[in-house]
């Protein structure tokens, strides 16, 4: 079992409150998409979950066992962040080295082939990598590790498209043949729906929404037309946002319809993950 709790955390930088009460529970086995805009909080709670900032008020627990300060919690989980770790002089193989002794089943052979697959020369330093290089070797230690908790924090950033859709079928792969519970922090949510499994939204360090991804598009729906049906025809109803261009509306709605509820002079649709967080998030 590899279960994270976060029970009324809050994170305080000076008068700003980075986290504020968030209580959560990441559960094993499973692919979270951890969302919010810039400043939201996201790399905080990574940071405080793994040790690398400690909590103003609350309590972090995986397995049941404090996380502060506590290696045989923390050596379940291995966090892949912006931030290079490692003496930018090293060459990406010694690091591969390095990593196994911290995390034992780091799989070498895996590191390899993905490296080869990516196109990473693992002879090289550091300091020599691009910025889309330095997330790919970070992304092959994520992988390797076989940590049974993986955070992803920004995991695409500088990488081509092939290089992304590459890492995104890396690591269903990888999910598919060792199930672990990974967290992945993005901004490019069009790209990562398709394997979240379940949406953690914080904004402006507040919890505001924890949901099966499958039960949060089923949740709401959007109509378009012109800006008067639109409007006639949301009154009453929770609207989550609106999008104008022209003559023309879009509005979000909360909540379930049937088609032959929706007047002949409106267009419904299914809005998608990133459509709905932008509303959300508004």
């Amino acid at each position: 079992m590899s279960t994270i709790r976060l029970d009324n955390v809050t994170k305080c930088f000076g008068q700003t409150k980075a986290l504020d009460g968030v209580s959560v529970v990441f559960e094993e086995n499973k692919i979270y998409g951890l969302l919010g805009r810039n400043g939201a909080g996201k790399s905080t709670l990574l940071n405080v979950i793994s040790n690398r900032l400690f909590p103003t008020v609350g309590e972090v627990t995986i397995d049941g066992e404090r996380a502060s300060e506590n290696d045989h919690a923390l050596s379940k989980v291995f966090c892949m962040s912006d931030k290079n770790l490692y003496p930018d002089t090293m060459k990406v193989k010694e690091i591969f080295e390095m990593t196994k002794t911290y995390y034992p089943e780091f799989d070498m052979n895996y590191a390899q082939k993905l490296s080869h697959d990516f196109g990473l020369n693992i002879n090289k330093k550091i300091k020599g990598l691009s910025t889309g290089y330095n997330s790919i070797y970070k992304i092959i230690l994520a992988l390797s590790s076989n940590a049974p908790i993986v955070f992803f924090d920004e995991p695409v950033l500088g990488l081509d498209a092939n290089h992304r859709e590459l890492f995104y079928k890396a690591l269903i792969d990888k999910y598919s043949e060792r199930p672990a519970t990974y967290v992945i922090s993005t901004h490019l949510i069009e790209e990562a729906s398709d394997i979240i499994e379940r949406v953690v939204i914080l904004k402006e360090g507040k919890l505001i929404l924890d949901e099966d991804t499958e039960t949060v598009l089923a949740g709401g729906y959007a109509v378009s037309g012109s800006a008067g049906a639109v409007d006639e025809f949301c009154k009453g109803k929770q609207i989550l946002g609106q999008d104008v261009l022209g003559g023309l509306k879009t509005a979000y709605i909360k909540g379930q319809v049937r088609r032959d509820e929706i007047p002949e002079n409106l267009e419904l649709s299914k809005p998608d993950l990133q459509k709905l967080f932008i509303q959300l998030t508004n």
